[in-house]
Formats: structure tokens, C-alpha cells, sequence
């Protein structure tokens, strides 16, 4: 078999179901095989996967595991020579897979291999690349100072080398994931995606970052910024500096200082949205009880041209393709505060994100 597609579940029912949708439609030309791996959800995710999802290998833990070890016990029954590590509030286009095992063709050291991440408004998450958070880089990244942090110096889609990705998304061979350890379970969340980049960098590969491929990552969802947020990522730091190099009493303070800094400001992170004065539904289909629960008139279009301010565009699933979707939110005039809602296929319900630090919106009709 080509490819594992390991999908760490915890408690996003709606947001996986529209994810497993178009993992579907990606792998249809490869042997390929999607393994959810629940960390004992409270919501109906594992039913939902049972009932619309038959050919997706549904593992339940019984606790809540933490993302390595759920990672972990995915990737132990895979078949797939190579692995995609895959966050459940994802969407990939149709084209994602087969397209970057085309580039994965071009070098003959390759570790993880990865695509461009955007949010639910289209914005970059340059979480995307990444380079190694040595102490130094990762104080600055605590003071604000991002440009040591990020890759700034690779565009956004272009193609490259990058020492660290996020795991969202990250591909890579099964053997490599092995002969590194995979995930460590010291991290219970944070940190462990850093961790396994590093470790294939120095077991001597060249980890690829692939910018023409884009993938949608609400991240809200799975990554909610609070004060545990805070501090679960710089305890994570910490166990990483303790594993790869040299104890640093200096940074132990600065990143005690982080997070009572993150504890203060986290109110005022988030910017206001304006609420929204117009809707528009790219359909060839007639939604009514979706126009009454959002008490306004809905402008329905076949394809989108120019929008309002204040606009919220519904692109339906059932009419457009994933990779027609994510190029529609990806262009989005970020000066217009225009936000995107998506109806997954076959559903009574719409959902998206209007920033990558809070969680998203699930609207039933």
C-alpha cells in the first residue's frame, strides 16, 4: 500500500466528517487507506464515522492519550509505505496527495514533506515553515520576534528546504517515522511535531516544504490559544531544550515569564470581527431553512465574482470541488472582512473559522 492517512480525533465530530470528505476524494487514484484514531471523544465523531465513513479504520482509546501516543497506535496498524500525519479540522484539495509524491521525487534524501497551511479566512499560517527553535530563536519567538522563528526567507508558494513543520500535515516515509522513534510521548501535546522534524534532520535528511499545494487549517479547533495553551507549548519547549540540547537557566525563566505575559494579554489577542451585513451562497441548490436561521436574505450565485464588505460567503460542497474551495477562501480581499462558512456534502449544517486562534462555528439548519 502507498499511503496511511492517520487522523488524530479529539471531540470535533462536524469539522472531521467534512475533513474525511475530502481525504476521500484525494486518495481515489491512490492505494491508499485513512485510520481515525479516537482519544475517547465525548461527541458522536466515532458514530459518524461508523455510519458515513465504512471504509475508514476507526481505532477508540479508552483515555485521552495525547496527540503522539494516538499518533503512535495510528501509525502501528498502517499498511502505507509512506505516512500522512493529518489534523482532523483540515481540508485538502483533490489534487494534494498524488501531487506531492510528484515532488517528493526529487530528492533521494528527503524526510517530511509538507504543503502551504491557511485558515479559515485564506490568511497563511507560517507555522507552515519553521525553523529549528534553538534557545535563542525561541526567546525572541516569546518576546514576539517571529522572523528567527519562521521561515521568512522561502516564499509562501514556493519550494524548498524547511527543518520544521507542524503536525497538521506532514508526510513521510513510514521507515524514516520508525528508525527516528515516530512521535515522543513525553509531549502529551505541543512540541512533539518540533521534535520528530528535528530528529529527522539529524538522522541526515532534508525535510521539503511544497507551497503550491494548499490545505485549509482552521487550527482553532485543535490548538484553542488559553493560558493552558501557553502552558502546555513552553512546558513542551522545555522538554525539548532538555532532550536536544544543553540545560538553559536562562530560558527556564524567560519561559516562565512567557506564560505569565500570555495570561495577561490573551484577552486582547483576538481581533474583533465586524458582524455580517451580507451573505452569499455559491450553489446551484436552494437552501430555506438555512435563509431563516441566519434571518437575512441569502444572495445565491454559480460562481463568485465581487463581494461586499462584511460579506459571508457559503460555499457548498455539493457544487464545488475541495481545491475550487480552498482557492476561493485562499484569494479572499482580507481588507473586505470577508468570511467563508462551508456546507460539507450531503449535510444539514455549515461550518468554518474566522481566526486561527479562536474555535470555529458549527450552524445547523
Amino acid at each position: 500500500m502507498k499511503l496511511s492517512i492517520i487522523i488524530l480525533n479529539y471531540n470535533v465530530h462536524y469539522f472531521l466528517e467534512l475533513c474525511l470528505q475530502s481525504v476521500e476524494v484525494a486518495i481515489t487514484n491512490l492505494e491508499a487507506e485513512i485510520i481515525v484514531v479516537d482519544n475517547n471523544s465525548q461527541d458522536e465523531s466515532c458514530k459518524m464515522v461508523k455510519e458515513k465513513f465504512p471504509n475508514v479504520k476507526l481505532i477508540q482509546n479508552n483515555d485521552n492519550v495525547g496527540f503522539s501516543k494516538g499518533n503512535n497506535i495510528g501509525v502501528q496498524q498502517a499498511k502505507g509505505d509512506y505516512l500522512c500525519i493529518l489534523n482532523p479540522d483540515t481540508v485538502v484539495p483533490e489534487n494534494a496527495f498524488e501531487e506531492l509524491f510528484e515532488f517528493s521525487k526529487i530528492k533521494n534524501d528527503l524526510g517530511i514533506f509538507a504543503c502551504r497551511l491557511i485558515d479559515g479566512k485564506g490568511a497563511f499560517l507560517p507555522e507552515s515553515k519553521r525553523y529549528i527553535p534553538k534557545p535563542k530563536v525561541a526567546i525572541k519567538k516569546v518576546f514576539g520576534f517571529d522572523k528567527s522563528y519562521y521561515v521568512s526567507d522561502l516564499k509562501e508558494n514556493s519550494s524548498g528546504i524547511v527543518p520544521i513543520f507542524v503536525g497538521a500535515f506532514m508526510m513521510v516515509k513510514k521507515d524514516i517515522y520508525n528508525q527516528v522513534g515516530g512521535f515522543d510521548e513525553d509531549y502529551f501535546m505541543y512540541g512533539e511535531d518540533i521534535d520528530l522534524s528535528y530528529k529527522v534532520v539529524k538522522a541526515g535528511f532534508d525535510n521539503m516544504y511544497y507551497g503550491p499545494i494548499k490545505v485549509i487549517h482552521f487550527k482553532g479547533e485543535s490548538t484553542l490559544k488559553d493560558a493552558n495553551y501557553a502552558k502546555r507549548f513552553y512546558g513542551a519547549m522545555q522538554i525539548f531544550y532538555k532532550k536536544h540540547f544543553k540545560r538553559n537557566l536562562v530560558f527556564d525563566g524567560i519561559v516562565w515569564l512567557g506564560i505569565k505575559l500570555f495570561k495577561h494579554t490573551k484577552n486582547n489577542a483576538f481581533a474583533e470581527i465586524e458582524p455580517v451585513s451580507n451573505y452569499v451562497l455559491v450553489s446551484d441548490k436552494v437552501y430555506p431553512s438555512l435563509e431563516e436561521k441566519l434571518f437575512k436574505p441569502m444572495q445565491r450565485v454559480s460562481e463568485l465574482s465581487i463581494v461586499k464588505e462584511n460579506t459571508q460567503v457559503i460555499l457548498d460542497a455539493n457544487y464545488l470541488d475541495f481545491k475550487t474551495i480552498i482557492e476561493t477562501i485562499s484569494n479572499s480581499e482580507k481588507n473586505k472582512n470577508i468570511s467563508y462558512r462551508i456546507i460539507p456534502k450531503n449535510s444539514n449544517f455549515m461550518l468554518g473559522s474566522d481566526s486561527s486562534k479562536n474555535r470555529g462555528e458549527v450552524l445547523h439548519f
